[in-house]
């Protein structure tokens, strides 16, 4: 079955407390949706994004968000993708510009559940976020879509001043952890 592969990163995954609740309530929302990975799913929907660092550790890559206006990490839509990693992998490729980067590990680095305003003729609906850490190096150069107003690397003692999100600070806070050991 196609759920089955996140569904098993899902139960793999194992963090702070907090995380348990948002992988379970992951785990309920893959279960009882077949459509998970298809935008078309009114509720919501399965998304893919990187946490970007540098190989030194002390710059993350963000994103100014054309829609929400909000600095954060490169990710999107799966689009009935069910391989994650891949699909974050593209929304690098495609938000950035990035063409040379490697993924820290394949297991999920992070869940994120958030409520996406209404947009148009898009009724506000959640995006269950799979977030993954990948590495790139920070002299490339960096080539803006058509979904963001700026891209750029930021000292991670900036990001919580640029990008004050509650999700974009536990994603500082966990590469610092883990980049640390």
């Amino acid at each position: 079955m196609h759920r089955n592969p996140l569904k098993q990163l899902l139960q793999e995954y194992r963090d702070q407390a907090t995380d348990i609740e948002a992988r379970d309530a992951f785990l309920s929302f893959v279960d009882n949706n077949a459509s998970c990975f298809k935008r078309s799913l009114e509720e919501g929907h399965i998304t893919a994004s990187a946490w970007i660092v540098d190989p030194e550790r002390n710059q993350a890559l963000l994103v100014l968000h054309k829609k929400l206006g909000l600095w954060l990490q490169p990710g999107g839509h799966c689009d009935g993708d069910p391989d994650v990693v891949q699909v974050a992998k593209k929304e690098v490729e495609e938000e950035t510009g990035l063409e040379e980067f490697r993924i820290f590990s394949e297991e999920i680095f992070d869940l994120d559940i958030h409520e996406i305003p209404m947009w148009k003729s898009i009724p506000s609906h959640y995006h269950y976020d799979v977030r993954f850490l990948i590495y790139a190096n920070s002299q490339q150069p960096l080539i803006p879509n058509d979904e963001s107003n700026d891209l750029r690397w930021i000292d991670f003692s900036e990001v919580s001043k640029v990008a004050p999100d509650d999700s974009v600070i536990r994603l500082l806070e966990k590469a610092r952890l883990k980049l640390s050991d």
